[in-house]
């Protein structure tokens, strides 16, 4: 049995639904999921769509090639097809924090995100027995204001060597160049606490702390050459008192950069992100 899922935005118009799902029908498959959502403002229509062949002799290939002719054309479609029992590889770049780099080997061990994780890049040592823990390739690649050309030259031999679809920022603490984000756009996925642009700097926790801030958080997006501003993915909470000590915040802001990246990892692994207009639409 083959599977597929089809994401789909155009411009808002009548009989878009009826189309593809007659065009599923024509060409023997079944619906296992729809979903879609329409941008009033913009007058943009969003589609998620799953479907599975029992057919053995159904071709992928040329099921792909007549709905770009027919359906894709007929509507102008921005569109793209994936075969779900093809795991899309995933990068990690780190820095020293390990706390997003445990828990996402972890999760990858239980099998739980839907990826491969074919190699870990850092601008440090310090994570490499984790790495090795896992048996995962660890490549070392030095990263700083008088070597950023050679190393952007390495990230992206390496990127290209393992044939990587999408990149994690697992606590990177470097700026990505515009040349990797360009080459992976909307495809490198960030986290960061959600203190910003409120208590910028080092030591955000201690900042909000003094001020006596109620709720802490973490937000989860998609890089882009705007620091911290690319498209929200995820994002979650969780409320602090007075009763809690700075490292009490410390550590609820790391829980949450865990849960809240794992959520956002499997969400681009499933294909359940568009990006437009620097914002997303997640599908359930």
């Amino acid at each position: 049995m083959q599977k597929i899922t089809i994401l789909i935005h155009c411009k808002d118009q009548k009989g878009i639904i009826a189309a593809v799902t007659t065009f599923i029908a024509k060409v023997e498959g079944n619906i296992t999921y729809i979903d879609q959502h329409v941008d009033v403002e913009q007058n943009v229509f969003f589609m998620r769509l799953e479907c599975e062949f029992t057919n053995q002799g159904s071709n992928i290939e040329n099921i792909k090639e007549e709905f770009s002719k027919t359906i894709a054309a007929d509507f102008d479609m921005s569109w793209d097809l994936y075969n779900q029992e093809q795991k899309p590889k995933m990068a990690l770049f780190v820095s020293k924090y390990d706390h997003c780099l445990f828990d996402i080997l972890g999760r990858y061990s239980a099998d739980e995100l839907g990826v491969e994780i074919p190699m870990i890049i850092s601008n440090h040592n310090d994570l490499r027995s984790i790495a090795e823990r896992f048996d995962i390739p660890f490549h070392y690649v030095p990263f700083t204001k008088d070597n950023k050309e050679e190393g952007e030259a390495r990230q992206i031999e390496l990127l290209k060597r393992y044939q990587i679809n999408f990149i994690v920022l697992a606590r990177y603490m470097q700026i990505v160049t515009p040349k990797v984000i360009s080459l992976y756009e909307n495809k490198i996925i960030n986290i960061h606490h959600s203190f910003l642009p409120a208590f910028p700097g080092a030591k955000p926790y201690h900042s909000a702390f003094k001020r006596g801030v109620k709720i802490i958080g973490a937000t989860s997006h998609y890089v882009t050459e705007e620091l911290d501003e690319g498209p929200i993915i995820e994002q979650d909470i969780a409320r602090v008192s007075h009763i809690h000590s700075v490292e009490d915040f410390i550590m609820k802001g790391r829980d949450l950069e865990r849960i809240v990246l794992a959520r956002a990892i499997k969400l681009h692994a499933e294909r359940k992100t568009m990006v437009y207009s620097n914002k997303t639409v997640v599908f359930s």
